[in-house]
């Protein structure tokens, strides 16, 4: 009887030893299971990593272009080139010594009169038209703080009667175009209007 036990026991623990590994299929399956659950999670992750910048990258994508947008708007928009002796009292385009008025934006939009430059100490853009088809490859603050991997432009065009009743020429449409890393693209628009003679 006793023998028999033993044999039983015996038979018992050999087969509980059995059954607690795993077979190959088994741990192959697992780690397949296991793999794929890990690329899933890694997939989302890495995604998740990249795009967070985007955010950023718009952001001074847009502040850029403020920046800009409000230097323009703030250069003066007079009958006459402010270099011409008369920008500050002429009531009119025939009032401009050098023939040169704002109805033009200070001359033929495009055209950025010889020597100026954009925030030279001497002789800076001094009027909105001078930035009419600005661009920067690299683009800069008026102080000279370059953003690698920004570049801007800028484009005028002249608005008509249909803003603000306004004659046509007195009224500049500005847009500015920021564009980043990425391909992120910020485009804003803004008005400057004549509403005084005087710079």
């Amino acid at each position: 009887m006793s023998i028999s036990r033993r044999r039983h026991s015996c038979i018992a623990s050999s087969s509980f030893l059995y059954q607690r590994g795993v077979s190959l299929v088994e741990l192959v399956i697992f780690i397949v299971i296991v793999s794929t659950a890990l690329i899933g999670i890694l997939v989302v992750m890495n995604q998740s990593v990249q795009h967070s910048a985007d955010p950023l990258i718009r952001k001074q994508a847009l502040a850029i272009a403020e920046s800009l947008l409000e230097e323009v708007e703030l250069m003066p928009f007079t009958f006459c080139d402010p270099d011409d002796v008369n920008a500050s009292s002429a009531l009119n385009a025939a009032d401009c010594t050098t023939g040169m008025d704002q109805n033009n934006g200070g001359g033929t939009l495009g055209v950025i009169p010889s020597g100026e430059i954009r925030g030279s100490v001497s002789n800076p853009f001094d009027n909105v038209a001078d930035y009419a088809g600005f661009t920067m490859a690299t683009a800069s603050d008026i102080a000279g703080n370059s953003y690698p991997g920004y570049s801007a432009m800028v484009g005028i065009s002249r608005e008509g009667v249909e803003l603000l009743g306004l004659n046509a020429g007195e009224v500049l449409r500005i847009t500015v175009t920021v564009n980043g890393p990425g391909d992120e693209q910020v485009a804003l628009d803004g008005y400057r209007m004549r509403f005084s003679p005087r710079i």
